[in-house]
């Protein structure tokens, strides 16, 4: 039997290969495994958000993300007898350095994050399905199907599920999966479609529901999603089939065939159903859930894949310091208290977006037809809301305010990000201080205000110090201790580092300041 593991990592999608990416980034001992010989090819996720692509730079993948996708994405609302033009990343998104919602197939990230793993000597171990779980002590020992057939056992201090909504870390952890089915059905087909505006995403919305188009590039020009009619039964998706629901949905709108989108050459088409399913807890004992093992739900807004990426970005460096004794194990405990409020925003967001989007109640039917052609100019002229929605479908708003490794010290700042606050890029390249891995300990204001040689002794590796000066996100002299993940974990004004000593002998025994 081979020498135990820190984390063994079930899955190898997005999620799996984020929490791989960064464990490798802090040297933690760890194995991927997935059942799948191949990684994914469909485009799938098709959208990267603006939060996502922060959290990934600073393992030097987003520039390639960036330079394989579109950016030059516009909204198009087709409404019964309108057609909107929706400004998307024109309000809100000033102190982010990707103000964009970036368009690149599932396929794609995958293939980043699987290369940026190789060129740091991380195999994918394809075709490898985890079987059993048993509890060992202080590890989990754990059966392996190879892809030839043989088992193999290993032995792991922790396992992170990042296998899906079916996921067998979660049954092996003993988890309930709660939700449920939506009723309808919907299509989804990958193709090229002439008449639509290129650069653009389309929604077409109707009495009958809701149509999508957007810009993929890869594996073909258009992703598709539709519903199918309440009328309609059974049989294969088709082309045709497709095709008389363009010409349904879009003759809905404007009233003859001049506008008629030309379905061909689909690349992909399947049906499927939508759930809204959440696990009961996020951990047990040695057991984590990441992704869709933890929450799945629709794909309204583009959440999904960026919320299981952010929820391996939040595991990963937790792991790694509690592995290698720099943190007590308390701190795996912030890891539920901070992500499932986040999952369950997800859900509750999407699933109202969702129902009013597809419900058949007469009264959504009428406000989809009749009140949101006259509303939508009303509400896209004001730029608080929109600043609001950004912030949230761009999952910039995030915060862990209220999670146990958010503390606000004796004086609070008066302006600027508070304990629990995602760490903006203010002044613009702030976050390239901030990238490399560890703690980042800000500190604003003249430099003659701050102790000679902090931190005085310690891990050294595990924090690094930034003198800000006067241009920083506060405007008085203050002190912030930045987590891994990019987050204020303390955060207060004036130069006495007292309570910061106090929070770091909690979170980080091993520095000292």
């Amino acid at each position: 039997m081979t020498a135990p593991l820190d984390v063994l990592v079930v899955g190898a999608g997005p999620t799996g290969l984020a929490l791989a990416t960064q464990l490798r980034a802090y040297d933690t001992p760890f194995r991927i495994v997935d059942r799948s010989l191949d990684r994914a090819r469909e485009s799938r996720a098709p959208a990267i958000q603006p939060r996502t692509l922060e959290m990934l730079a600073g393992f030097g993948v987003t520039d390639d993300l960036v330079d394989r996708g579109s950016t030059a994405v516009r909204l198009h609302l087709h409404l019964p007898r309108r057609e909107l033009q929706v400004p998307v990343f024109d309000v809100g998104c000033e102190d982010t350095p990707y103000p964009f919602l970036l368009f690149l197939p599932q396929s794609e990230t995958e293939a980043v994050l699987t290369a940026r793993l190789a060129a740091r000597d991380v195999t994918v171990e394809r075709g490898t399905e985890l079987v059993s779980t048993e509890r060992e002590g202080g590890h989990v020992s754990c059966r392996l199907r190879c892809p030839d057939g043989s088992q193999e056992t290993v032995r792991a201090r922790y396992v992170v599920g990042c296998d899906g909504a079916h996921s067998t870390v979660r049954t092996q952890a003993g988890i309930a999966f709660e939700g449920h089915a939506y009723p309808q059905t919907f299509f989804l087909a990958d193709l090229e479609v002439e008449g639509l505006e290129p650069g653009a995403a389309h929604t077409y919305m109707t009495a009958a529901g809701m149509l999508f188009f957007f810009p993929l590039g890869t594996p073909a020009t258009w992703r598709m999603i539709a519903m199918r009619p309440p009328g309609l039964r059974g049989g294969e998706v088709t082309l045709s089939l497709l095709q008389q629901l363009a010409d349904d949905w879009t003759t809905d709108r404007a009233g003859h065939d001049d506008h008629r989108l030309i379905l061909r050459d689909p690349v992909w088409m399947t049906a499927f159903r939508i759930h809204n399913r959440g696990a009961t807890h996020y951990r047990n004992g040695p057991f984590f859930l990441a992704g869709d093992a933890a929450h799945i739900h629709s794909p309204a807004g583009g959440q999904g894949m960026n919320t299981g990426i952010q929820d391996a970005l939040n595991l990963g460096w937790k792991l790694a310091h509690v592995c290698r004794g720099a943190s007590p194990e308390e701190l795996l405990e912030t890891y539920e208290a901070e992500r499932a409020p986040v999952g369950h925003g997800v859900r509750r967001l999407t699933d109202r977006a969702f129902t009013l989007g597809t419900s058949g109640n007469p009264a959504l039917r009428l406000a989809r037809t009749h009140l949101a052609p006259r509303l939508a100019p009303l509400l896209l002229r004001t730029t608080r809301p929109r600043a609001r929605l950004f912030r949230t479908v761009s999952e910039l708003g995030i915060n862990y305010r209220r999670g146990p490794a958010s503390t606000a010290g004796p004086h609070r700042p008066r302006q600027g990000p508070q304990a629990g606050d995602r760490l903006p890029d203010v002044p613009p390249g702030l976050h390239q201080h901030t990238a490399a891995p560890g703690y980042h300990l800000l500190l604003t204001g003249p430099a003659h205000l701050w102790p000679a040689g902090v931190p005085a002794g310690g891990r050294h590796d595990l924090l690094s110090v930034h003198h800000l000066g006067t241009d920083s996100p506060w405007p008085d002299v203050t002190h912030a201790l930045v987590r891994p993940d990019g987050y204020v974990g303390y955060v207060a004004r004036g130069d006495d580092l007292t309570e910061l000593r106090t929070y770091v002998e909690r979170w980080l025994p091993g520095l000292a300041l």
